[in-house]
């Protein structure tokens, strides 16, 4: 039997490049956020302008969640250049420039959120950047951030999650993934009193409706 192991003339390969479709639709179609039925703005513009609770949509960006290797020289450098900063490695930090931020989501995974009509040019360059094995996958359209803030805003998170909020243990940067009422959410702390909540499209009625209710006794505000 012949020996399989034939020698094949070294070639430089072309690196085949994944095609990247642009999930944003055109002008002539009505970009609706999660909590677009809610209609917020009309809420920001009629409601109340006192409480110890201020709530905001920040709507319509793009979410990025990526997986590479924390280890890899190489695949760190190219985030740096796409990105303009560099992947958080220690365990629940969180970085920003300017309009867009990195959450580290586990050892090898991250959530990034960019303007959601920077996203498909931010996915473009990855893919143009990145080599070896990673992955890269556009979540935008089925999640929300909620900007969540207030004199009292520890206060009422208190009642929908049971991860310790106290200064000493939660400072500003930190992010974690847990349990936030019945559901789950993405929560970053981003000043003293001052939180992101990044969650689903699917509970984002359901959570409206929580932080409605946990909210009563302080007085909600709902900004545009």
């Amino acid at each position: 039997m012949s020996d399989l192991n034939v020698a094949v003339p070294e070639e430089k390969v072309a690196t085949t490049k994944a095609v990247v479709m642009n999930q944003v639709a055109g002008p002539e179609v009505r970009a609706e956020s999660p909590l677009y039925h809610a209609d917020l703005d009309s809420l920001a513009k009629q409601g109340p302008r006192k409480g110890g609770i201020r709530l905001r949509e920040n709507k319509l960006l793009g979410h990025l969640t990526l997986r590479c290797n924390p280890n890899n020289a190489d695949q760190l450098a190219a985030v740096e250049r796409v990105l303009g900063m560099a992947l958080p490695l220690q365990p629940l930090t969180s970085v920003e420039k300017g309009e867009a931020s990195i959450r580290w989501m586990s050892p090898d995974e991250w959530l990034i959120i960019v303007p959601g009509l920077k996203a498909f040019d931010v996915e473009t360059r990855f893919r143009d950047e990145m080599d070896g094995h990673y992955s890269l996958v556009n979540g935008s359209g089925g999640s929300t951030v909620l900007e969540l803030s207030g004199d009292d805003v520890v206060e009422m998170l208190k009642k929908c999650t049971p991860i310790d909020l106290h200064p000493s243990e939660f400072q500003v940067g930190k992010v974690v993934s847990t349990v936030f009422a019945k559901s789950t959410a993405v929560i970053r702390r981003t000043g003293e009193k001052q939180f992101e909540l990044v969650i689903r499209r699917s509970f984002s009625d359901y959570l409206w409706l929580w932080i409605q209710d946990a909210s009563r006794e302080f007085g909600l505000v709902v900004d545009a």
